[in-house]
């Protein structure tokens, strides 16, 4: 993403926010893992959407005021001792040249900024990211300042800017798209790798090395999330990440993965057999959720409902099972389909967007169509990358083998 992509992301958000505005963004800190090991580092995705800069401990300030907007990035000074562990800090001309932001500061001096800025008199509101998962889980950075703000300066509105930053993230630009269609390619050279090598007897964690290799070979950035790799009974767990299992002839493999590029992520999701042969019980299933997936790619467009996009898939995949003979009623289907049809991805797997009740062009989400047979031991998604257009959708991840005919000719062509 250029500087130019960050800066009118940032101006986008404050044309949104109330003038007289104070925000305030922090990029993460590292999170110790044991002993004096720490995780790599994995930047606030709202930050990295608006700067540009995925380096941690830094913090963006924006002053809002009737006429302008002032702009102070907060950075780690520089220590040559920790730079020889740990890598080069940002530097202020980086800030610039990637974010578009021209004032830097360190960071020791931020809480005697904010303490000015909050007792100039010119500002009523501070806008924070207060984004929380659960109710339970440890303040953050932002959480910790409104405390702080509220016990100090209480005559300052505390205010959030998360749906401000999700209602932007929602709509995806020409160059988000790009980037997404880049990393569509690479998801499909690994799992066609995976397809290629794939044999009876192969265990879960020499398919995740063959996705893992293949995609170290178009750069750094890898995969978008931990991959979801299983065979056989391990099918059954929907966020399986022990790799330990085997694929025994005739056990379906399921693959839940995607690659990223210039930071945007992919999610698809395809289903085999080991042998590369469908058995008549794994065909069965399988059409009936391939062709949900084609019917929801003739018919999603702007104008439809959201939340349509998973009751359809559910009603119609229900219809194609109940056909086939696989479900008696429509009270069963909740024993074959254990989760949602649709997410939004980007920045994220599960993308952090403000939904709206319409579907609009620009958007992305994920069209993932998941059926768990216990009794037959078949369980296995078909996941695609759903991009609205102006009158309708395109599947960003066709190119990668869908169709049972597709899927089998992509396996015959062994490399391994």
């Amino acid at each position: 993403m250029t500087r130019e992509f960050h800066l009118g992301n940032r101006n986008r958000l404050y044309d949104r926010l109330k003038k007289n505005s104070v925000v305030v963004l922090f990029s993460g800190k590292l999170t110790r893992k044991t002993a004096d090991e720490y995780y790599p580092f994995w930047v606030d995705r709202n930050f990295l959407y608006l700067t540009g800069l995925r380096k941690e401990g830094l913090v963006l300030v924006a002053e809002i005021s009737e006429t302008d907007v002032k702009e102070t990035l907060y950075l780690l000074p520089p220590n040559d001792r920790l730079e020889k562990w740990t890598g080069a800090r940002v530097k202020p001309w980086e800030v610039d040249e990637i974010s578009g932001i021209a004032n830097s500061k360190y960071i020791e001096t931020l809480e005697n900024d904010l303490h000015r800025i909050f007792l100039s008199g010119h500002y009523e509101n501070l806008y924070l990211d207060m984004n929380r998962l659960t109710p339970d889980e440890p303040d953050s950075e932002a959480y910790a300042l409104c405390k702080k703000v509220q016990n100090i300066y209480p005559f300052m509105t505390v205010k959030s800017v998360t749906n401000d930053i999700r209602a932007l993230r929602v709509i995806k630009q020409p160059c988000e798209i790009e980037a997404m269609k880049k990393a569509e390619e690479i998801t499909t050279a690994g799992i066609k790798a995976m397809m290629h090598a794939s044999k009876p007897g192969m265990f879960e964690y020499q398919y995740k090395a063959v996705w893992d290799y293949t995609l170290e070979q178009y750069g750094p950035e890898g995969p978008a999330f931990p991959s979801i790799i299983s065979a056989g009974k391990n099918n059954f767990c929907i966020h399986y990440y022990a790799y330990t299992g085997q694929a025994m002839d005739g056990d379906m493999i399921l693959n839940d993965v995607g690659a990223m590029w210039d930071d945007h992520m992919t999610d698809v999701s395809r289903g085999w057999p080991c042998n590369g042969k469908f058995s008549d019980r794994q065909k069965q299933i399988y059409e009936c959720v391939y062709a949900t997936s084609n019917h929801m790619f003739d018919i999603i467009k702007p104008g439809m409902p959201m939340m349509d996009v998973d009751a359809t898939i559910r009603r119609y995949n229900y219809e194609r099972m109940k056909d086939a003979g696989i479900v008696d009623k429509w009270e069963d289907i909740g024993k074959y389909m254990w989760h949602g049809g649709a997410h939004h991805v980007g920045y994220d797997v599960h993308d952090e967007v403000l939904v709206p009740e319409k579907i609009q062009p620009g958007m992305v989400f994920c069209v993932d169509i998941g059926v768990y047979h216990e009794e037959w031991g078949i369980g296995f998604r078909l996941e695609d990358n759903c991009l609205v257009t102006e009158d309708g959708c395109v599947n960003l991840s066709a190119a990668t083998p869908r169709s049972i005919q597709e899927i089998e000719d992509e396996m015959k062509k062994k490399v391994f």
